[in-house]
């Protein structure tokens, strides 16, 4: 599969438009020196070949997509100019980009209203999140179930914020009556609902998340940082799409563009449906903020420099495919969940292994049947070695036996967990390749 060169005439022809926006300005010699360039870049580019190939459909590892074209040229394009989105002088143009896309996003969970801003990614999009979160429930537990993202955790450790980790239901979402019995205490001010945990793709059921709300006082924080997209798929369980469908009522969202986004990393976003929480930001720093009395990013945001080109990037994607469901990006996200699904269905027909359960988006878990956990879990690693040696590359993780037992795959426990195989079906052309993976699994099941 080549690596796609075409495109970079699009390049050439947008930086010859950028340069007519600077053309009054003295020329200024350049001191690039191409041939030592050439040299670091081939050798860049010969580093860069001890990868997996993680753009090609063969690869349904870890959670690694690879970026739009326009994504990768817009992002190349804004690099000429190198803008900071801290503030405004240091990159008016794209950080209007950066509000009208986080608004885009925003729109997206039906929100009109809001305050957010892109970032690094989910880790510090959930680390702003839970900050304010702070600020707003001083002293009280944040709460998060035991397969979120660890960094909840300790993110909270940071703010020195209490954290208590819920126990999960058998398909790995947040156990809400254990959820409930923890919030008669009246010491959480915070739950963080997962909607599409990092490990297997659950979402953890917000409606009945929302209904507690209406019992107990507390701040509801999404973590959508791989799943928020799914809210524009057509073809999710009814589970799942009530909660997509409820999302809106949270009291903040984060999602990350670098995973189902289509964006280069690192590109996070944490949205607020209360602007006014933007006062915890407050600051001033006179020798940045003089060219405009107008927000600047920098002024909501917990970091300073970011890159305006990861904005500009961002920009450009949502101009050529807009968030609407039934357009082009939300047919991209139905083809790898059908792809999801086509796995699922195979694995299920295959007496060998056994899968987890129905995937709720597009990660796909099973296990290798055996007499004991710990054989499952060595069987399991040989798999995923075989079928590495085939060129199919595939991810492992480790999952408590709550979720596992209900399988039937393990006649003994002999260890509390078990190493299963997992697959991010989460690049539209794993659809099409999907008969190619079946078969290279199959192969590799058996040796």
């Amino acid at each position: 599969m080549p690596l796609d060169r075409e495109s970079l005439t699009l390049l050439d022809e947008a930086l010859a438009t950028l340069e007519r926006g600077f053309e009054r300005l003295p020329a200024a010699a350049s001191t690039f020196d191409r041939e030592r360039a050439r040299a670091a870049l081939i050798a860049a580019a010969e580093r860069l070949q001890d990868n997996y190939p993680y753009q090609h459909p063969l690869y349904v590892g870890q959670m690694l997509k690879p970026p739009h074209p326009v994504a990768r040229l817009a992002y190349a394009l804004a690099m000429w100019i190198n803008p900071n989105n801290h503030a405004l002088d240091g990159g008016r143009a794209s950080s209007e980009m950066e509000k009208e896309a986080v608004a885009d996003i925003a729109r997206m969970f039906g929100w009109e209203t809001q305050l957010g801003h892109l970032c690094g990614g989910g880790t510090i999009a959930n680390f702003e999140a839970l900050w304010v979160a702070r600020e707003l429930r001083p002293g009280r537990t944040t709460v998060a179930s035991s397969q979120a993202h660890y960094t909840h955790r300790r993110l909270s450790a940071v703010l020195g914020t209490p954290f208590r980790e819920i126990p999960i239901d058998a398909r790995g979402r947040i156990d809400v009556a254990a959820l409930e019995s923890a919030l008669a205490s009246g010491a959480i001010g915070t739950v963080v609902a997962t909607l599409g945990t990092t490990a297997a793709g659950a979402v953890d059921p917000l409606p009945a998340i929302l209904a507690l709300r209406e019992r107990f006082e507390f701040r509801i924080h999404v973590d959508a940082a791989y799943g928020g997209y799914f809210r524009l798929a057509s073809n999710l369980s009814p589970a799942a799409r009530a909660a997509f469908d409820a999302i809106g009522e949270a009291d903040s969202i984060v999602i990350d563009p670098h995973k189902h986004g289509l964006q280069p990393y690192g590109c996070g976003c944490v949205l607020y449906r209360d602007p006014t929480v933007g006062r915890f930001y407050r600051h001033d720093s006179p020798y940045t903020y003089f060219t405009s009395d107008q927000l600047h990013l920098g002024e909501i945001s917990l970091e300073c420099s970011r890159p305006g080109a990861a904005a500009v990037a961002l920009w450009t994607t949502l101009r050529m495919m807009p968030l609407e469901r039934g357009a082009a990006f939300a047919r991209g996200l139905e083809a790898g969940r059908d792809a999801a699904l086509t796995l699922h269905r195979a694995l299920s027909r295959d007496v060998r292994v056994t899968p987890l359960f129905e995937p709720e988006l597009d990660i796909v878990t099973w296990v290798v049947r055996a007499p004991t956990a710990s054989e499952a879990s060595t069987a399991a690693r040989r798999v995923f070695e075989a079928a590495a040696a085939r060129d199919l590359h595939l991810a492992v993780a480790t999952f408590p036996r709550v979720m596992v037992e209900p399988s039937g795959a393990v006649a003994a426990w002999d260890q509390e967990s078990v190493l299963c195989l997992r697959a991010c079906v989460m690049k539209p052309e794993h659809r099409e390749w999907m008969e190619e993976i079946l078969a290279r699994l199959t192969r590799a099941t058996g040796d």
